[in-house]
């Protein structure tokens, strides 16, 4: 893939004559799942003047950096395929990392979009003018200009280490499951795998087959159910693309018996159905470990949902192995050679492996956005992540979030909720055209109170109600800022049609009857539209 020319056109950011900057309809930061999302549903719905700025060197985000021994999708390839392109091929029913990546690329080349992509634009500055009504962006070196802003990192960019006494002095290797070298061979190798949660499950089984010896250390044990995965011949994707309406059939019957896991997590039968579901984990657990110990350390204390439900055939049979060991005593420090436990035992390695997540509460890129009056998104969000129907930010005109707070599903695919944000913002930007705006600023008043009603909701979540500490959570407030407390019908619902009502705008008024300032300084036109 190579990197494209640049645009012709330039224009100067604001305070700074000297440095021309390009001018662009819209600038995507990201260039994962979401960003290659929005740049083809931009195209199909006629803009075609926009730049995606990818940090990486590569497009695929979360798909291009995950892809330690073992990474896969949990969800079936049907519903995490967009729904506006080419059918992928995937050889299983839930994709292994390497071909969804592989998926993201040919994206990209199908829709042509070589030419919208800067490699090596790390965004570190990105900043609304009110006077300009622009959004104008510092990249890799260069400046960027733009009516909107489509902010599509996601949120899981930055990985999570712990701050444990020792680590810069261990002499081995250092990975983190984010940042895996494919050249990188375990084998005859002493491993040691921090966290066992869904990056390392997947990782396990490899570095056990192949390793000298691995130890696990495990902090909270996880509910683990089977892995229903199966291959998938290639006479069957023949006959789906022979007939559409059969493979419309089969994504649509995946996509209810996906939704109805929604019922584990939230719902007044929420606890009912968790039940029968965790008592299934048991089984499994039973079925595949017949040691009592080390069963009882795999047990979960807490309720079915409160973490993330894994999926597995292989973990934990091995556990089994020989060269496996289950360390469930908390790690003291690390030394250069190894790993000691708070028990005093001094455990070798030639490797160490962090299966440890990300750092979700704080994106990074919030530190480098500036809304309305030089505030920046870190410190609206201080007290938490949150966003009007997860997707815009009071004070933040003509920016638009893709995946992040409170987006993820914990039963489903993200492409699904992915797709009805794109929708949203299309029919933003549509009536923004009809109207004659040249910007839309979500009222905090109307972002408050979709707040409170998403919290109210989220109260009788397993999220919040099953007993255990988990990513899902703000570390300062203890709010979920992560999940939807429902459905993906649910979301679909919410964010059908953009609703100019709950907007301040700004405009010549053409084809709307703005009502008065809702605050001084905005300019001609500024108010809610009735």
């Amino acid at each position: 893939m190579n990197v494209p020319v640049q645009s012709e056109r330039s224009g100067h950011l604001a305070g700074d004559g000297a440095a021309s900057a390009e001018n662009h309809q819209v600038v995507i930061i990201g260039s994962g799942i979401s960003g290659i999302g929005a740049a083809i549903r931009l195209q199909q719905s006629g803009v075609r003047d926009f730049v995606m700025l990818e940090r990486g060197q590569d497009v695929g985000g979360t798909w291009r950096d995950n892809r330690y021994p073992g990474a896969a999708c949990d969800v079936p390839g049907l519903l995490y395929a967009y729904s506006f392109t080419r059918v992928p091929t995937w050889s299983a029913s839930l994709p292994s990392a390497e071909e969804i990546f592989g998926y993201l690329r040919r994206c990209v080349a199908d829709h042509g979009l070589e030419d919208h992509l800067h490699f090596g634009s790390e965004v570190t500055e990105a900043r609304w003018s009110d006077e300009e009504s622009r959004w104008h962006v510092v990249a890799g070196g260069r400046q960027y200009s733009s009516r909107f802003l489509i902010v599509a990192t996601g949120l899981f960019s930055k990985p999570k280490v712990p701050d444990l006494p020792g680590l810069d002095s261990f002499a081995g290797a250092t990975f983190h499951t984010t940042e895996w070298d494919l050249s990188y061979d375990v084998t005859g190798k002493k491993v040691a795998l921090i966290g066992t949660g869904a990056s390392a499950v997947q990782c396990v089984p490899h570095f056990a087959a192949s390793a000298q010896s691995l130890d696990v250390y495990q902090r909270t044990p996880a509910w683990v159910l089977p892995r229903m995965e199966r291959r998938i011949r290639p006479f069957e994707w023949a006959l789906y693309q022979r007939r559409p309406r059969l493979r419309r059939l089969v994504r649509a019957v995946a996509f209810h018996v996906r939704e109805s896991w929604a019922l584990c997590f939230s719902g007044l039968l929420h606890r009912v159905v968790a039940s029968g579901v965790a008592a299934l984990a048991r089984l499994h657990l039973r079925c595949r470990i017949a040691d009592r110990n080390l069963r009882r350390r795999l047990t979960p204390s807490y309720r079915l949902g409160c973490k993330r439900v894994l999926l597995s055939n292989d973990y934990y049979p091995a556990l089994r192995r020989g060269n496996v060991s289950l360390v469930t005593d908390s790690i003291a420090r690390f030394t250069p050679d190894g790993v000691v436990t708070e028990d005093g035992v001094d455990r070798p390695a030639d490797i160490l492996v962090f299966g440890t997540g990300f750092t979700v509460d704080r994106p990074p890129i919030a530190r480098c956005i500036a809304g309305r009056g030089g505030k920046r998104l870190s410190d609206v969000w201080n007290q938490g992540m949150t966003a009007h129907h997860n997707i815009t930010v009071p004070g933040f005109p003509n920016m638009f979030m893709l995946l992040g707070p409170n987006t993820g599903t914990g039963h489903t695919s993200a492409t699904l909720v992915l797709e009805a944000q794109l929708g949203y913002i299309l029919d933003c930007l549509d009536q923004m055209r009809r109207h004659n705006l040249s910007d839309v600023d979500v009222l905090p008043q109307v972002q408050q109170k979709f707040s409170e009603r998403l919290h109210s909701r989220m109260r009788r979540t397993v999220w919040l109600s099953g007993g255990c500490s988990s990513w899902y959570l703000d570390a300062r407030t203890g709010r979920n800022t992560t999940l939807w407390p429902g459905s993906v019908r649910d979301y679909r619902s919410e964010v059908r049609s953009f609703r100019l009502a709950e907007y301040r705008v700004r405009g010549d008024g053409s084809g709307v009857s703005p009502a008065s300032s809702d605050g001084a300084g905005h300019g001609a036109g500024a108010g809610r539209v009735r």
